[in-house]
């Protein structure tokens, strides 16, 4: 008998349909892909797992490397899983306002927590990784360029919205923070049919949502390709939160901030649109995010 590791129980997450949140009016469904049941808790395993899988396979690294990433929260947490697991060594930088059950998830998995300033934030954490590797302190993944990010979701992401819908999905709706998710997984959905809409959720003026990012111009994900997304919706910190703490309330479905904001852009979509099938990410688990407070009433 053969049996599985844990890196075979990464992907194929629940796509659940949301019961109570949606406008019956429009006849328009919306589907919720859980991506906190996966191994470490968030989509990112998919990318961390790929990610070192094919440098290890192009020689780029080999087990016993030190890896390093800049990161917010989940690309860590997914990457310290991945290379306990795979046999690296992990440094991760990231600003210290992120939530302690973050820092200490990644603790857990035995990596190493490099922290810059809020100011700094993640253009600082990224320069520091870029700084670190030239110093020869170990080898940068890098998430922001690296092809294998999206292609994470290319090949596991955007088929399976496509086979548990059986090919009637309308729309796909992604927080876009690194990028990747929407990325890959709007590159597969698209291949199947022109027509889906793939929509871009982006934080409004003044929101600090965690896992959705507005990059300067000189940030931007090289990933990032603005051909692949039809629309992209502002959202603002209250109505993401707002969304959250009402996905718990009226679905239980425990998600983060980033999810209230990618839910929140499905239903403004759903309400727009009859007969729509629309998939929303829950990038992760709400638990990591008690200790901020945004759950509190």
């Amino acid at each position: 008998m053969e049996y599985k590791t844990l890196m075979d129980f990464v992907g194929n997450t629940p796509l659940v349909k949301l019961q109570r949140m949606v406008n019956t009016k429009t006849n328009s469904v919306v589907l919720a892909k859980l991506e906190g049941n996966n191994p470490a808790g968030s989509v990112k395993d998919r990318p961390a797992i790929n990610m070192i899988k094919q440098a290890e396979l192009r020689g780029d690294i080999a087990p016993g490397d030190t890896l390093i990433e800049a990161t917010s929260g989940n690309t860590g947490i997914a990457l310290a899983m991945a290379a306990a697991m795979m046999g690296y060594k992990m440094k991760l930088i990231m600003p210290n306002n992120m939530s302690m059950e973050r820092k200490a998830s990644m603790a857990a998995y035995g990596a190493e927590l490099i922290e810059v300033t809020k100011e700094d934030g993640m253009e600082g954490a990224r320069d520091l990784a870029d700084r670190m590797a030239a110093n020869g302190e170990g080898v940068v993944l890098d998430q922001f360029a690296n092809p294998d990010n999206p292609l994470a979701h290319y090949h596991s992401t955007g088929p399976e919205i496509w086979h548990d819908t059986e090919g009637t999905v309308t729309h796909f709706v992604s927080a876009m923070g690194t990028t990747g998710t929407i990325m890959g997984t709007s590159m597969y959905l698209k291949e199947q049919s022109a027509d889906v809409q793939i929509v871009g959720v982006q934080p409004a003026d003044g929101a600090a949502i965690p896992g959705i990012r507005r990059w300067p111009a000189e940030y931007m994900p090289k990933i990032y390709e603005s051909t692949r997304v039809d629309r992209t919706i502002d959202m603002s910190q209250n109505l993401a939160e707002e969304t959250m703490r009402r996905l718990a309330v009226e679905e239980g479905i425990f998600g983060g901030v980033s999810s209230g904001g990618s839910v929140a852009a499905a239903l403004q979509v759903a309400n727009e649109v009859e007969n729509a099938v629309i998939v929303c990410i829950i990038c992760d688990r709400g638990d990591r995010y008690l200790s901020t407070g945004v759950y509190n009433p």
